[in-house]
């Protein structure tokens, strides 16, 4: 069950007060950009003129997003006023629904956006206010997690229709769902497996954007600060991974077996490698969507960031393209699978600053039109391929 909102404040204000942790530095604009969560207005000018100009990869990817489910005009909303999500969606009690609602919202805005065609626009209305009228809140252990994944994608869909489409009169209740019921699961992160509280930072911080709320934006930014140095390796970080405070993570021991076990660190290594590639895509996910908000509304944070993102990506698309896995690496063995989720950190990094990447630029181009994962990642090539903005 979510925190009530009351204890909710009291998990913050408390260790404050004992002086576990300081509070953290001011992060948010003076005034929100809007549209401004993944994507601004000049970033969807540019994609809308590429498309309209039959221009590739754009109007390709345009296509495929066009030609899915989640752009239908048919698509019947399927909310519920609980949503509840075992480990592995097990059970799944309108977790794939909520999800797959939540991009198909986004990708309904995309499609107004680009074709300025008020049915696409109000589709992707009916959708959030259909569960902006009924959703109270998420059970069960995948609640935090389930609500960052469908909390990703709906302010992304908000922020297009709010800010350039001429009336939605529900949109505060769509605001105050998404502050009392999803932001109590996502803002106080977690010490699951780093993608968790990734995806948990990029939800709230898309939330605050939405909201305007310049104190849930500094507490995002503040989480991402402390997990991204815990979740990808740089061999300056020492002869062992940093550690996200609160962690427990205070021996070697307890360090590898959170790494899964890997005890040779390299640069670009994620604590989930060896896990898997598809949960450490999440993660690498998250990240550059989380810098690319935060570019967005003048702060960038990606500077911060930029080695971890660019090794990160550099690292996990060499073995994605068959490169041979050393014996040092997970035992010799890994699990692939890395997913549509190179484009965002890709174009910032290769197209805004200059950096080569072969092997990430080789896995970007091979997996164009970059789709969606069906969870939080959608479209990418369409917005982010080579866009300048």
């Amino acid at each position: 069950m979510s925190l009530p909102r009351k204890l909710l404040a009291l998990t913050t204000l408390v260790p404050l007060a004992l002086g576990l942790f300081s509070a953290p530095a001011q992060a948010a604009p003076a005034t929100f950009t809007h549209p401004g969560v993944l994507v601004s207005r000049p970033q969807l000018d540019f994609v809308r003129a590429k498309v309209q100009a039959g221009a590739q990869p754009w109007k390709q990817a345009y296509d495929a997003m066009m030609s899915s489910s989640y752009a239908s005009l048919s698509r019947s909303p399927k909310p519920r006023a609980v949503v509840e999500c075992g480990s592995y969606s097990n059970p799944n009690i309108g977790c794939t629904d909520e999800r797959q609602d939540a991009i198909a919202a986004y990708s309904l805005s995309l499609a107004w956006y680009i074709t300025r065609e008020a049915k696409y626009a109000t589709k992707a209305i009916e959708i959030m206010d259909a569960w902006s009228a009924v959703l109270k809140d998420h059970t069960n252990s995948n609640a935090p997690l389930q609500s960052a994944w469908s909390a990703s994608s709906w302010p992304r869909a908000a922020e297009i229709i709010k800010h350039t489409y001429p009336s939605w009169p529900n949109s505060g209740r769509f605001g105050t769902m998404l502050r009392n019921v999803y932001l109590p699961e996502v803002i106080n992160g977690s010490h699951s497996n780093g993608n968790w509280e990734l995806s948990m930072t990029e939800a709230a911080l898309g939330i605050a954007v939405f909201l305007d709320d310049k104190v849930t934006y500094d507490k995002a930014v503040a989480k991402f600060r402390t997990r991204v140095p815990a979740y990808l390796y740089l061999t300056s970080d020492g002869t062992l991974p940093k550690t996200a405070p609160g962690s427990g993570l205070n021996t070697r021991d307890k360090i590898v077996k959170y790494w899964q076990g890997q005890t040779t660190f390299v640069n670009g290594l994620s604590q989930e490698t060896c896990r898997d590639f598809t949960h450490t895509g999440y993660g690498l996910a998250a990240i550059a969507n989380f810098a690319e908000t935060t570019r967005i509304q003048g702060q960038d944070l990606y500077p911060e960031i930029a080695d971890r993102l660019r090794e990160g990506l550099g690292f996990h698309a060499k073995y994605q393209m068959g490169a041979a896995v050393p014996s040092w690496l997970c035992g010799g063995s890994l699990k692939l699978g890395l997913g549509p989720i190179t484009e965002v950190g890709y174009n910032h990094l290769h197209t805004r600053l200059g950096h080569t990447m072969s092997n990430t630029e080789a896995l970007t181009l091979r997996q164009r039109p970059a789709g969606t994962n069906n969870l939080f990642v959608s479209w990418q090539t369409l917005t982010h391929a080579g866009n300048p903005q």
